[in-house]
C-alpha cells in the first residue's frame, strides 16, 4: 500500500469526479477537469524528458495552474519546487541552482525576470508560460501552457509510485537564503497532511480512507488565503484534494476578498498565518458589513497570534473558535490548542500558551534528553520526519539529530514543558535576543506592540550593543492616520513586559518587512535597523 500524494489525489477523483474541485476568481474545475488537465500537463513534461526525481519549479501566484502543475509533477514522480515571487534575479537564480530546477512552469507576468536569469542557469532546459493576461510578454522561448496542454492525453496512463516519492519544501528564508527540505511523500502527509489526525492522533492505514469519507458526505467549503508558494496553503489544498473539498483560492491576499469569499460560498473555516493577515481581516470588517454566520472557525499557524489581537477577533466573532498549531517546514505539526473568547492573554511567546504536544513531539535539553517539567528546552518531533536538507548536509546533521536510537527533527524553537504536560512556546531560539545577560523572545515584545492602538504591525530582532551585547529593536508600522512617537511605544511596552524587554530603538516604517506567506523576514528587517535612524 501505497501513501503517494499523486494517489491520493486520484482516489478521490475516481469517486467524486463530478465535484468541484478549485475555485478560483471567476474559474472553476472539478475533480475530473482537474485530473484531466494535470494528465495532460505531466504528458507535456514527459515529452520532454522529465520525470521521476526531476525538478520543476512553479513560479506563479495562486492559480488553478498551480495546483495543476504540483499534481502533474507528483503524477510523473517529479518534484514541484515552489518560487516566492518577489525574488529577483539573483535570488532566482540561487534558488533554480540550487534546487537543480530543469523546468518552470511560469505566469507571463514574471517573463522578464525568467527572461533576465535564463542564461545563467545552463542545467533549465524547459519552460511553460501561463497566459495571465500580461500584454505582450517578454520572449522566452517558453511553450504556451494551453497549447501544451491541448497537444497531450487526458488519460492517466503512468507507471507505478510509491510513498518514497520525494516532496520538497523550499523555506522562506526569514533568516538566510532558502533551504529546500526534502520528505517522503508519506512522512509529509501523515505530518501535514492529515495521515494522522490532528485532534486525535490516530494514524490512517488504508490510502483509500479519505477518498471513501468525500463519497458518504460532502464537505463544506475551504479557502486558501496564503500564496501556494507556502507549505500552509500547498496542504490546505492538497489535504483539501485528498478529502474531497471544494477549495476556494484567492488570487492574492485581500482582506475585503476574504471576507467576499465567506459570505458568497459560506466558508466555514479558514486558516491564517497570526497577526499577519488578522490585523487587516479585522480592519476590513469593522469598515463593512459583512454576512459571517457560516463562519465557525479560524485557524493560526506558522506565525505569532498576539492575544490583544485576538480579543479584538473575538470582539467582532465571539462565537468563532480559534486553534492555534505549532508546527515548521521542518518539523511539521507539533500541537494545537482552542481559543475561546476571555482566554487570549497570558503568558509569553505571543500568548501560545498550554499546547498540547502533538504525537511523537517532545522538548529535549541539550543532550537529547525529555526536559522536566518546569524547565526550558528545544522543541523536537520524532516519528515521520524530512530525510533532511537538499544538497546541505552540515545543516542537516544540524537539524535533524538520532538519540538513542531515534531520528528527531530540532528546527530551532524553545518551549518550557508545564506541569500538566502542555508546552508554552517560547519562540526561534536563533532569534532569542542575550541582552545584558537577559534573555528576550521577540514575539513576546511584539505582542506588546501590537496591543497598542496606534501599532499596524511590528517585528522585534535583536542589535548589537557595546554596553548590552545586543539591544531590542522594534521596527513598527503605524495605523494609517496615526502618528506615535517612540517614547509612547516604550512607555506602553513598560506596562506589560518587564523594562529589559522594552525597545531600547524604535524604527518607525510605512511596512514591517515580512514574506509574501505573513512570516517574518529578519534579513530585511536587520537591514532596516543598519539604514534607518531609530525614532
Amino acid at each position: 500500500m501505497a501513501f503517494n500524494l499523486a494517489d491520493l489525489a486520484e482516489h478521490t477523483v475516481d469517486l467524486v469526479p463530478d465535484r468541484t474541485a478549485l475555485i478560483c476568481g471567476d474559474r472553476s474545475l472539478t475533480f475530473a477537469e482537474l485530473e484531466a488537465r494535470a494528465n495532460r500537463l505531466a504528458h507535456h513534461l514527459a515529452a520532454q524528458g522529465i520525470g521521476e526525481r526531476d525538478h520543476v519549479a512553479i513560479y506563479s501566484y495562486n492559480s488553478l495552474e498551480y495546483v495543476e502543475a504540483m499534481l502533474a509533477a507528483y503524477k510523473l514522480r517529479a518534484v514541484p519546487i515552489n518560487v516566492n515571487y518577489r525574488y529577483v534575479a539573483d535570488e532566482l537564480v540561487y534558488l533554480f541552482d540550487n534546487a537543480d530546477v530543469v523546468a518552470v512552469v511560469y505566469q507571463a507576468g514574471f517573463a522578464d525576470r525568467i527572461a533576465e536569469v535564463r542564461d545563467r542557469l545552463p542545467g533549465l532546459r524547459h519552460l511553460v508560460e501561463i497566459d495571465d493576461g500580461t500584454a505582450d510578454p517578454v520572449p522566452t522561448g517558453a511553450v504556451r501552457y494551453e497549447d501544451a496542454l491541448a497537444a497531450c492525453s487526458p488519460e492517466r496512463d503512468f507507471g507505478p509510485r510509491d510513498d518514497g516519492d520525494l516532496y520538497i519544501l523550499y523555506t522562506g528564508g526569514t533568516t538566510g537564503m532558502p533551504k529546500g527540505v526534502m520528505w517522503r511523500h508519506e512522512d509529509v502527509w501523515r505530518t501535514l497532511g492529515g495521515g494522522i489526525d490532528f485532534v486525535t492522533g490516530e494514524r490512517i492505514t488504508d490510502e483509500h480512507q479519505l477518498s471513501r469519507a468525500a463519497a458518504e458526505g460532502e464537505p463544506s467549503m475551504g479557502l486558501v488565503l496564503a500564496p501556494l508558494m507556502h507549505g500552509a496553503a500547498q496542504w490546505g489544498t492538497l489535504g483539501g484534494l485528498f478529502k474531497g473539498v471544494t477549495n476556494v483560492l484567492l488570487p492574492r491576499f485581500d482582506p475585503h476578498l476574504v471576507w467576499d469569499a465567506i459570505e458568497r460560498y459560506d466558508i466555514g473555516v479558514i486558516s491564517i498565518t497570526g497577526d499577519a493577515m488578522a490585523v487587516p481581516l479585522i480592519d476590513a470588517l469593522e469598515e463593512r458589513t459583512y454576512d459571517t454566520s457560516s463562519l465557525m472557525a479560524i485557524a493560526s499557524t506558522a506565525a505569532v497570534f498576539s492575544p490583544a489581537v485576538k480579543d479584538r477577533l473575538f470582539d467582532l466573532l465571539p462565537n468563532v473558535f480559534v486553534s492555534e498549531a505549532v508546527g515548521s517546514s521542518e518539523g511539521g505539526f507539533n500541537g494545537m490548542r482552542l481559543v475561546e473568547k476571555g482566554a487570549t492573554s497570558g503568558g509569553t511567546g505571543g500568548g501560545m500558551i498550554n499546547v498540547p504536544l502533538g504525537p511523537d513531539s517532545v522538548i529535549i535539553d541539550d543532550e537529547g534528553h525529555p526536559v522536566a517539567p518546569g524547565e526550558v528546552g528545544r522543541l523536537a518531533r520524532g516519528g515521520n520526519v524530512p530525510l533532511g536538507y537538499y544538497k546541505d548536509p552540515v545543516k542537516t546533521a544540524a537539524t535533524f539529530i538520532e538519540v538513542d536510537g531515534r531520528r528527531l527533527s530540532v528546527p530551532g524553537d524553545l518551549a518550557r514543558l508545564e506541569e500538566d504536560g502542555t508546552m508554552t512556546l517560547l519562540g526561534r531560539g536563533s532569534q532569542c535576543i542575550n541582552t545584558g545577560g537577559e534573555k528576550v523572545f521577540p514575539e513576546e515584545v511584539e505582542s506588546a506592540l501590537k496591543a497598542h492602538p496606534d501599532v499596524f504591525d511590528a517585528l522585534v530582532i535583536g542589535v548589537a550593543d557595546e554596553r548590552w551585547g545586543q539591544a531590542v529593536a522594534a521596527v513598527v508600522a503605524p495605523r494609517t492616520g496615526t502618528s506615535p512617537t517612540a517614547d509612547d511605544l516604550t512607555e506602553h511596552c513598560r506596562s506589560r513586559i518587564a523594562g529589559y524587554k522594552v525597545p531600547r530603538r524604535v524604527h518607525l516604517v510605512d511596512e514591517v518587512p515580512r514574506q509574501p506567506s505573513g512570516k517574518p523576514d529578519y534579513t530585511r528587517a536587520r537591514t532596516v535597523t543598519e539604514e534607518t535612524t531609530p525614532a
